[in-house]
């Protein structure tokens, strides 16, 4: 058994609105949303159509259980792929995180078709059957803070390495796979009789509060809009979180107010790095850091030199290499 250690808002033209531009000119927005979608496999096309057209990039994943992804652009583009998606039967009940970015995110736009939105492997898991109790941020810390509450993280242990949630449980998976296993390992779960759990956008810590109930545990929750919905709402002076949360793009991290965090990413094993990893002679821009160097090869070694000699090609051409 292993131990338990702790460890869409409205489009505005004010005061507000040029605020937010001057944080980024792109706008990100992250969403998901569990459905029966069984028509989901001919809804690919159109959709990659209504992005590309619109100048949107990001990964959107489509599956029967619903949809999920983060894409990129221009308020106006991400507008209409947001009206175009609720503009579905299946999806008008959509909800959407914003955040902005200095640059744009991600250098295509990809619609995926998956057999599941966000990959558990657990068959018959549906949160629009059986789900935990959902907690609005204002309300977060006050359930976190109850002695009879345990706070389990649903994210990868790449992602908790950066941030937290105060006296949160890291169960260390390099996969939301490994996490029922990882349930079902620890029978000190049971020891409180409150659950709490909470993840980047909430899509994760849904889907293992469906799984937690399946599994005899009463009193579940889940944080509504995840971390990054916390860190847009909840004061710095109030917030119990510590650290930056890792996000699936470009910017690498967030922090309070959804600024963009001070990581970069390790382009060989895709893992945050903060400016103190960057000082290790064991970094390599593009090659190696601290946390992969051991485990590659000379010959890995070499080929990501390569790589990363094109993309320093690329950028003098005023290009962006693919690999970057």
């Amino acid at each position: 058994m292993t131990d338990i250690s702790t460890t869409a808002r409205p489009k505005t033209q004010g005061p507000e609105a040029r605020g937010a531009e001057a944080q980024g000119q792109f706008l990100v927005a992250a969403l998901y949303h569990f459905v029966s979608f069984p028509r989901f496999a001919d809804f690919r096309e159109p959709l990659q159509a209504v992005c590309d057209a619109n100048g949107v990039k990001g990964t959107l994943l489509v599956a029967h259980e619903g949809i999920n992804g983060t894409i990129a652009g221009s308020d106006d583009g991400i507008a209409a792929v947001l009206a175009y998606l609720r503009g579905q039967p299946e999806l008008t009940r959509l909800e959407h995180k914003e955040s902005r970015a200095s640059a744009m995110p991600f250098l295509r736009m990809k619609v995926r078709l998956k057999k599941e939105i966000v990959t558990m492997g657990v068959e018959d898991i549906d949160p629009n059957k059986v789900v935990g109790t959902y907690v609005e941020p204002k309300d977060w810390n006050a359930l976190i803070s109850d002695p009879d509450t345990l706070v389990i993280d649903t994210r990868n242990d790449y992602e908790t390495a950066i941030g937290l949630f105060r006296g949160a449980v890291d169960p260390k998976t390099k996969t939301f796979r490994e996490f029922p296993d990882w349930v079902r390992n620890n029978t000190g779960l049971h020891n409180k009789p409150k659950i709490a759990m909470y993840c980047t956008g909430g899509i994760r810590c849904e889907k293992a509060t469906a799984f937690m109930k399946e599994q005899g545990f009463e009193e579940v929750y889940h944080l509504k809009g995840g971390i990054l919905k916390y860190l847009e709402e909840i004061p710095e002076t109030q917030s119990l979180w510590d650290g930056a949360c890792f996000v699936f793009d470009e910017r690498v991290s967030v922090t309070h107010g959804l600024a963009e965090g001070e990581h970069t990413l390790c382009h060989a094993c895709r893992q945050p790095l903060t400016a103190e990893d960057l000082l290790s002679p064991l970094h390599e821009e593009g090659v190696s850091c601290i946390h992969c160097h051991e485990t590659r090869t000379d010959e890995d070694r070499e080929r990501y030199r390569e790589r990363q000699k094109q993309i320093a090609l690329a950028k003098k051409r005023g290009e962006r290499h693919l690999g970057s």
